[in-house]
């Protein structure tokens, strides 16, 4: 849905075609592996074309030379992308402790010393919703510049004023009302983290049949 959107050159159709297949045997698939074999092609294309949702060309060639790169992050995007994911986590580790679950024992994330797996397993539906979508935001509106990162080392580096206008921005989206596919109501994404946490706690209970993810059309 990202892609179809916000793509400023054309996607090819078979790279949606495939995701939506992979969507549909990811519904299917009885074992963990198979899913994290899904999940992981899917994520391969996604990022592959991510660069193609942004407008500054150098930045997109950027990323599409280095591709999704974590630890350390290697380019801009990389950068963003990641302090992004970091604050989606830690908003949803404290929506997971008041809700009185244990952000770190999670479902399809392996429970480690020091990873919210929990946490991680929801922030899984809310990475393009908000954090990709942020991303974007900020590249696209020139809300960061180059003078917004150093590099250090091997890594690329938010400065303080980088940080701080992705905090603005990240603060704004996860502010911003959308009508809740279940209950019909407008509530702000930062409310939809702690109803779909209630909705996983419901399900863990069996007083759900089946786990209600938070989709846009």
């Amino acid at each position: 849905t990202l892609l179809r959107r916000n793509a400023k050159r054309p996607v090819q159709p078979e790279v949606l075609a495939t995701m939506h297949d992979l969507a549909q045997k990811a519904a299917l698939c009885e074992d963990i592996p198979s899913l994290l074999g899904f999940e992981g092609t899917a994520a391969r294309l996604y990022f592959a074309n991510f660069g193609s949702m942004l407008s500054d060309a150098d930045t997109a060639a950027s990323f599409d030379e280095e591709g999704r790169k974590r630890r350390p992050p290697t380019d801009p995007v990389n950068a963003v992308l990641s302090y992004c994911y970091s604050l989606l986590t830690k908003d949803l580790v404290v929506t997971c402790l008041s809700v009185g679950m244990d952000p770190y024992l999670g479902v399809l994330h392996r429970p480690r010393f020091g990873c919210p797996a929990l946490a991680l397993d929801l922030a899984e539906e809310f990475r393009a919703l908000i954090a990709d979508s942020v991303t974007l935001q900020v590249f696209n509106n020139r809300e960061v510049t180059p003078a917004s990162f150093v590099k250090r080392n091997a890594g690329v580096q938010l400065t303080s004023d980088g940080r701080r206008a992705v905090l603005a921005a990240y603060e704004r989206r996860i502010a911003q009302e959308i009508t809740h596919p279940v209950f019909k109501y407008r509530i702000s994404y930062r409310r939809c983290l702690e109803v779909q946490t209630r909705l996983l706690a419901a399900t863990m209970v069996n007083e759900l049949d089946e786990y209600p993810p938070l989709l846009t059309r």
